[in-house]
Protein backbone atom coordinates (compact mmCIF):
# COMPACT_ATOMS: atom_id res chain seq x y z
CA UNK A 1 0.00 0.00 0.00
CA UNK A 2 2.80 2.42 0.86
CA UNK A 3 4.21 1.91 -2.75
CA UNK A 4 1.37 2.24 -4.40
CA UNK A 5 0.55 5.70 -2.00
CA UNK A 6 4.38 6.77 -3.25
CA UNK A 7 3.71 5.99 -6.72
CA UNK A 8 -0.03 8.15 -6.68
CA UNK A 9 1.88 11.18 -5.36
CA UNK A 10 4.82 10.65 -7.75
CA UNK A 11 1.86 10.68 -10.52
CA UNK A 12 -0.63 13.83 -8.77
CA UNK A 13 2.87 15.69 -8.65
CA UNK A 14 4.10 15.32 -11.85
CA UNK A 15 0.72 16.23 -13.41
CA UNK A 16 0.36 19.24 -11.09
CA UNK A 17 3.80 20.58 -12.91
CA UNK A 18 2.48 19.72 -16.08
CA UNK A 19 -0.74 21.45 -15.56
CA UNK A 20 1.32 24.43 -14.45
CA UNK A 21 3.30 24.92 -17.53
CA UNK A 22 0.20 24.34 -19.60
CA UNK A 23 -1.63 27.19 -17.29
CA UNK A 24 1.22 29.77 -18.52
CA UNK A 25 1.43 28.79 -22.22
CA UNK A 26 0.17 32.50 -24.01
CA UNK A 27 -2.01 29.88 -26.31
CA UNK A 28 -2.75 26.62 -26.76
CA UNK A 29 -2.89 26.77 -30.55
CA UNK A 30 -0.76 23.63 -31.85
CA UNK A 31 2.66 24.88 -31.83
CA UNK A 32 5.75 22.74 -30.70
CA UNK A 33 5.37 23.75 -26.94
CA UNK A 34 1.71 23.18 -26.87
CA UNK A 35 2.31 19.34 -28.78
CA UNK A 36 5.36 18.86 -26.29
CA UNK A 37 3.49 19.25 -22.66
CA UNK A 38 -0.03 17.91 -24.03
CA UNK A 39 2.68 14.66 -25.07
CA UNK A 40 4.06 14.52 -21.52
CA UNK A 41 0.74 14.80 -20.41
CA UNK A 42 -0.49 12.05 -22.31
CA UNK A 43 2.34 9.81 -21.75
CA UNK A 44 2.12 10.37 -18.00
CA UNK A 45 -1.91 9.55 -17.75
CA UNK A 46 -2.20 6.64 -19.87
CA UNK A 47 -0.61 3.70 -18.50
CA UNK A 48 -2.18 1.53 -15.87
CA UNK A 49 -2.53 3.65 -12.97
CA UNK A 50 -3.29 3.11 -8.84
CA UNK A 51 -4.99 6.46 -8.64
CA UNK A 52 -8.96 7.20 -7.89
CA UNK A 53 -8.74 10.52 -9.14
CA UNK A 54 -12.55 10.84 -7.18
CA UNK A 55 -10.61 10.55 -4.11
CA UNK A 56 -8.18 13.19 -4.75
CA UNK A 57 -7.79 15.95 -2.28
CA UNK A 58 -9.66 19.55 -2.99
CA UNK A 59 -6.70 21.06 -3.94
CA UNK A 60 -5.55 18.09 -6.78
CA UNK A 61 -9.56 17.82 -7.58
CA UNK A 62 -9.45 21.81 -8.43
CA UNK A 63 -6.25 21.20 -10.75
CA UNK A 64 -7.63 18.08 -12.31
CA UNK A 65 -10.57 20.11 -13.47
CA UNK A 66 -8.85 23.09 -14.47
CA UNK A 67 -6.57 20.69 -16.29
CA UNK A 68 -9.71 18.63 -18.06
CA UNK A 69 -11.00 22.44 -19.40
CA UNK A 70 -7.31 23.14 -20.68
CA UNK A 71 -7.58 19.71 -22.45
CA UNK A 72 -10.94 20.55 -24.02
CA UNK A 73 -9.74 24.33 -25.20
CA UNK A 74 -6.54 22.34 -27.04
CA UNK A 75 -8.53 19.54 -28.36
CA UNK A 76 -10.94 21.84 -29.99
CA UNK A 77 -8.20 24.23 -31.12
CA UNK A 78 -5.82 21.22 -32.49
CA UNK A 79 -8.91 19.89 -34.31
CA UNK A 80 -10.12 23.23 -35.87
CA UNK A 81 -6.70 23.34 -36.92
CA UNK A 82 -6.63 19.96 -38.65
CA UNK A 83 -10.48 20.68 -39.89
CA UNK A 84 -8.91 23.39 -41.54
CA UNK A 85 -6.00 21.82 -43.33
CA UNK A 86 -7.98 19.02 -44.47
CA UNK A 87 -10.88 21.32 -45.86
CA UNK A 88 -8.34 22.35 -49.13
CA UNK A 89 -8.05 18.84 -50.19
CA UNK A 90 -10.45 18.29 -52.88
CA UNK A 91 -11.96 14.90 -51.04
CA UNK A 92 -10.85 15.94 -47.88
CA UNK A 93 -12.11 12.01 -46.87
CA UNK A 94 -9.02 10.70 -48.84
CA UNK A 95 -6.34 12.79 -46.44
CA UNK A 96 -7.80 12.13 -43.38
CA UNK A 97 -4.18 10.12 -41.94
CA UNK A 98 -2.57 13.61 -42.13
CA UNK A 99 -4.12 13.94 -38.31
CA UNK A 100 -1.52 12.32 -35.76
CA UNK A 101 -4.24 10.26 -33.83
CA UNK A 102 -6.87 9.26 -36.59
CA UNK A 103 -5.59 5.56 -35.89
CA UNK A 104 -7.19 6.24 -32.19
CA UNK A 105 -10.59 7.34 -33.69
CA UNK A 106 -10.51 4.25 -35.46
CA UNK A 107 -9.75 1.81 -32.45
CA UNK A 108 -12.15 3.47 -30.24
CA UNK A 109 -15.23 3.30 -32.77
CA UNK A 110 -14.51 0.32 -33.48
CA UNK A 111 -14.30 -0.80 -29.52
CA UNK A 112 -18.25 1.23 -29.28
CA UNK A 113 -19.18 -1.03 -32.43
CA UNK A 114 -18.57 -4.37 -30.98
CA UNK A 115 -19.77 -3.44 -27.28
CA UNK A 116 -23.06 -2.42 -29.00
CA UNK A 117 -22.83 -5.30 -31.10
CA UNK A 118 -22.13 -7.61 -28.60
CA UNK A 119 -24.45 -6.26 -24.96
CA UNK A 120 -27.47 -4.70 -26.81
CA UNK A 121 -30.25 -7.63 -26.70
CA UNK A 122 -30.69 -8.81 -30.01
CA UNK A 123 -27.69 -6.42 -31.50
CA UNK A 124 -27.68 -3.29 -33.28
CA UNK A 125 -29.27 -2.31 -36.90
CA UNK A 126 -29.93 1.73 -36.30
CA UNK A 127 -31.59 3.21 -38.96
CA UNK A 128 -30.97 7.03 -37.26
CA UNK A 129 -28.03 7.48 -35.03
CA UNK A 130 -27.29 11.08 -32.68
CA UNK A 131 -23.42 11.88 -31.80
CA UNK A 132 -24.09 14.58 -29.55
CA UNK A 133 -20.62 17.01 -29.30
CA UNK A 134 -18.83 16.27 -32.86
CA UNK A 135 -16.84 18.91 -32.99
CA UNK A 136 -14.74 20.24 -36.27
CA UNK A 137 -13.39 16.67 -36.62
CA UNK A 138 -15.83 14.32 -36.67
CA UNK A 139 -14.12 11.16 -37.34
CA UNK A 140 -16.28 8.85 -34.71
CA UNK A 141 -19.54 9.24 -36.75
CA UNK A 142 -17.47 9.00 -39.85
CA UNK A 143 -15.08 5.89 -39.14
CA UNK A 144 -18.71 4.60 -37.90
CA UNK A 145 -20.78 5.59 -40.43
CA UNK A 146 -18.19 4.43 -43.12
CA UNK A 147 -16.63 0.90 -41.24
CA UNK A 148 -19.56 0.02 -38.99
CA UNK A 149 -23.15 1.41 -39.76
CA UNK A 150 -23.50 1.18 -43.29
CA UNK A 151 -27.15 2.18 -43.83
CA UNK A 152 -27.46 4.37 -40.47
CA UNK A 153 -28.31 8.47 -40.75
CA UNK A 154 -26.44 10.57 -38.29
CA UNK A 155 -27.02 13.32 -37.28
CA UNK A 156 -24.37 15.50 -35.58
CA UNK A 157 -24.79 18.02 -32.74
CA UNK A 158 -22.43 20.58 -31.60
CA UNK A 159 -22.98 23.94 -29.59
CA UNK A 160 -20.58 25.64 -31.61
CA UNK A 161 -21.80 26.68 -35.18
CA UNK A 162 -17.91 27.24 -36.67
CA UNK A 163 -17.56 23.63 -35.89
CA UNK A 164 -20.58 22.57 -37.44
CA UNK A 165 -18.99 24.64 -40.39
CA UNK A 166 -15.50 22.84 -40.76
CA UNK A 167 -17.35 19.25 -40.20
CA UNK A 168 -19.49 19.76 -42.88
CA UNK A 169 -16.83 20.91 -45.81
CA UNK A 170 -15.23 17.73 -44.75
CA UNK A 171 -18.04 15.68 -46.16
CA UNK A 172 -18.74 17.64 -49.64
CA UNK A 173 -17.11 15.63 -51.88
CA UNK A 174 -18.47 12.48 -50.52
CA UNK A 175 -21.74 10.98 -52.14
CA UNK A 176 -21.98 8.24 -49.77
CA UNK A 177 -20.96 9.02 -46.22
CA UNK A 178 -21.65 12.87 -46.79
CA UNK A 179 -25.29 12.08 -47.88
CA UNK A 180 -25.71 10.50 -44.39
CA UNK A 181 -24.50 13.13 -42.73
CA UNK A 182 -25.84 16.33 -41.21
CA UNK A 183 -24.72 18.97 -38.65
CA UNK A 184 -27.03 20.64 -35.82
CA UNK A 185 -26.03 23.82 -33.79
CA UNK A 186 -27.64 23.11 -30.70
CA UNK A 187 -27.72 22.80 -26.86
CA UNK A 188 -28.15 19.42 -26.24
CA UNK A 189 -30.71 20.47 -23.28
CA UNK A 190 -32.69 22.29 -26.16
CA UNK A 191 -33.58 18.48 -27.90
CA UNK A 192 -36.18 16.99 -26.92
CA UNK A 193 -38.84 15.32 -29.36
CA UNK A 194 -36.17 14.47 -31.92
CA UNK A 195 -34.03 12.50 -29.28
CA UNK A 196 -37.05 10.18 -29.45
CA UNK A 197 -36.27 9.10 -32.76
CA UNK A 198 -32.69 7.59 -32.53
CA UNK A 199 -31.87 3.76 -32.18
CA UNK A 200 -28.41 4.64 -31.12
CA UNK A 201 -26.70 8.03 -29.03
CA UNK A 202 -23.56 8.54 -28.51
CA UNK A 203 -22.08 11.38 -26.02
CA UNK A 204 -18.67 13.01 -26.49
CA UNK A 205 -16.27 12.68 -23.38
CA UNK A 206 -16.60 15.78 -23.10
CA UNK A 207 -19.91 16.98 -23.21
CA UNK A 208 -20.39 18.23 -19.45
CA UNK A 209 -17.15 18.32 -18.55
CA UNK A 210 -18.28 18.38 -14.51
CA UNK A 211 -20.04 15.33 -12.91
CA UNK A 212 -23.36 17.41 -12.24
CA UNK A 213 -23.43 18.64 -15.68
CA UNK A 214 -22.90 15.14 -17.45
CA UNK A 215 -25.32 13.84 -14.98
CA UNK A 216 -27.79 16.59 -15.96
CA UNK A 217 -27.18 15.45 -19.64
CA UNK A 218 -27.84 12.17 -19.27
CA UNK A 219 -31.31 12.43 -17.09
CA UNK A 220 -31.84 15.06 -20.08
CA UNK A 221 -31.48 12.39 -22.61
CA UNK A 222 -33.01 9.41 -20.27
CA UNK A 223 -36.53 11.65 -20.05
CA UNK A 224 -36.52 11.68 -24.25
CA UNK A 225 -34.63 9.27 -25.85
CA UNK A 226 -37.17 6.21 -26.79
CA UNK A 227 -37.21 2.87 -24.44
CA UNK A 228 -34.80 0.28 -25.65
CA UNK A 229 -32.41 3.00 -27.86
CA UNK A 230 -28.77 2.32 -26.79
CA UNK A 231 -26.77 5.02 -25.49
CA UNK A 232 -22.61 5.01 -25.89
CA UNK A 233 -20.74 7.15 -22.92
CA UNK A 234 -17.21 8.13 -23.20
CA UNK A 235 -15.59 8.31 -19.31
CA UNK A 236 -11.93 7.48 -18.40
CA UNK A 237 -10.67 5.60 -15.92
CA UNK A 238 -7.29 5.63 -13.56
CA UNK A 239 -4.66 8.49 -14.85
CA UNK A 240 -6.73 8.85 -17.65
CA UNK A 241 -9.23 10.66 -15.42
CA UNK A 242 -7.04 13.38 -15.70
CA UNK A 243 -7.88 13.88 -19.05
CA UNK A 244 -11.51 13.22 -19.37
CA UNK A 245 -14.72 13.23 -16.89
CA UNK A 246 -15.16 10.22 -15.16
CA UNK A 247 -18.81 8.80 -15.57
CA UNK A 248 -20.33 7.61 -12.79
CA UNK A 249 -22.38 4.11 -14.13
CA UNK A 250 -24.61 5.28 -11.37
CA UNK A 251 -25.68 8.38 -12.83
CA UNK A 252 -26.34 6.44 -16.11
CA UNK A 253 -28.91 4.32 -13.93
CA UNK A 254 -30.56 7.48 -12.09
CA UNK A 255 -30.78 8.91 -15.66
CA UNK A 256 -33.53 6.15 -16.79
CA UNK A 257 -31.18 3.84 -18.55
CA UNK A 258 -30.00 0.08 -17.88
CA UNK A 259 -26.36 -0.40 -17.79
CA UNK A 260 -25.27 -3.18 -19.71
CA UNK A 261 -21.18 -2.77 -20.33
CA UNK A 262 -18.24 -0.90 -18.45
CA UNK A 263 -15.11 -1.21 -20.86
CA UNK A 264 -12.00 0.49 -19.39
CA UNK A 265 -8.70 -0.22 -22.12
CA UNK A 266 -5.91 -0.69 -21.67
CA UNK A 267 -3.99 0.30 -24.90
CA UNK A 268 -3.95 3.51 -26.79
CA UNK A 269 -7.69 3.93 -26.69
CA UNK A 270 -7.99 6.48 -23.54
CA UNK A 271 -11.35 6.65 -23.22
CA UNK A 272 -13.54 4.13 -21.60
CA UNK A 273 -16.58 2.92 -22.78
CA UNK A 274 -20.23 2.75 -21.17
CA UNK A 275 -23.05 0.83 -23.16
CA UNK A 276 -26.69 1.71 -21.75
CA UNK A 277 -29.93 1.00 -22.95
CA UNK A 278 -33.28 3.44 -22.47
CA UNK A 279 -35.73 1.38 -19.95
CA UNK A 280 -39.17 1.02 -20.05
CA UNK A 281 -39.43 -0.01 -16.90
CA UNK A 282 -37.59 2.99 -14.65
CA UNK A 283 -39.14 4.36 -11.98
CA UNK A 284 -39.43 8.27 -12.18
CA UNK A 285 -36.66 8.22 -9.49
CA UNK A 286 -34.58 6.87 -11.84
CA UNK A 287 -33.80 3.01 -10.43
CA UNK A 288 -34.91 0.17 -11.81
CA UNK A 289 -37.91 -1.65 -10.49
CA UNK A 290 -36.50 -4.76 -8.28
CA UNK A 291 -32.88 -4.14 -10.07
CA UNK A 292 -31.71 -0.76 -8.22
CA UNK A 293 -28.29 -2.56 -7.42
CA UNK A 294 -27.73 -2.97 -11.10
CA UNK A 295 -25.85 0.14 -11.40
CA UNK A 296 -24.74 0.06 -7.98
CA UNK A 297 -20.71 1.06 -7.59
CA UNK A 298 -18.85 -2.65 -7.80
CA UNK A 299 -21.94 -4.52 -9.49
CA UNK A 300 -21.75 -3.05 -13.05
CA UNK A 301 -20.72 -5.19 -15.59
CA UNK A 302 -17.01 -4.43 -15.91
CA UNK A 303 -15.74 -5.94 -19.14
CA UNK A 304 -13.01 -6.80 -21.39
CA UNK A 305 -12.76 -5.40 -25.43
CA UNK A 306 -14.22 -8.01 -27.34
CA UNK A 307 -11.50 -7.92 -29.92
CA UNK A 308 -8.98 -8.66 -26.97
CA UNK A 309 -11.00 -11.77 -26.88
CA UNK A 310 -10.75 -12.71 -30.18
CA UNK A 311 -7.06 -11.97 -30.76
CA UNK A 312 -6.21 -14.56 -27.94
CA UNK A 313 -9.14 -17.65 -29.82
CA UNK A 314 -6.92 -16.77 -32.72
CA UNK A 315 -3.66 -16.81 -31.15
CA UNK A 316 -4.81 -19.75 -29.54
CA UNK A 317 -6.01 -21.72 -32.56
CA UNK A 318 -2.33 -20.60 -34.11
CA UNK A 319 -0.78 -22.14 -31.74
CA UNK A 320 -2.82 -25.60 -31.87
CA UNK A 321 -1.89 -25.71 -35.57
CA UNK A 322 1.71 -24.97 -34.91
CA UNK A 323 1.42 -28.19 -32.10
CA UNK A 324 -0.68 -29.91 -34.97
CA UNK A 325 2.26 -29.62 -37.67
CA UNK A 326 5.14 -29.70 -34.88
CA UNK A 327 3.90 -33.61 -33.97
CA UNK A 328 3.60 -34.40 -37.48
CA UNK A 329 6.90 -33.39 -38.65
CA UNK A 330 8.02 -35.51 -35.54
Amino acid sequence: MDAQNKEVDALVQKITGLHAAISKLPSLSPSPDVDALFTDLVTACVPPSPVDVTKLGPEAQAMREGLIRLCSEAEGKLEAHYSDMLAAFDNPLDHLGVFPYYSNYINLSKLEYELLARYVPGGIAPARVAFIGSGPLPFSSYVLAARHLPDAVFDNYDLCGAANDRASKLFRADKDVGARMSFHTADVADLTDELATYDVVFLAALVGMAAEDKAKVIAHLGAHMADGAALVVRSAHGARGFLYPIVDPQDIGRGGFEVLAVCHPDDDVVNSVIIAQKSSDMHANGLRNGRGGQCARGTVPVVSPPCRFGEMVADVSQKREEFANAEVAF
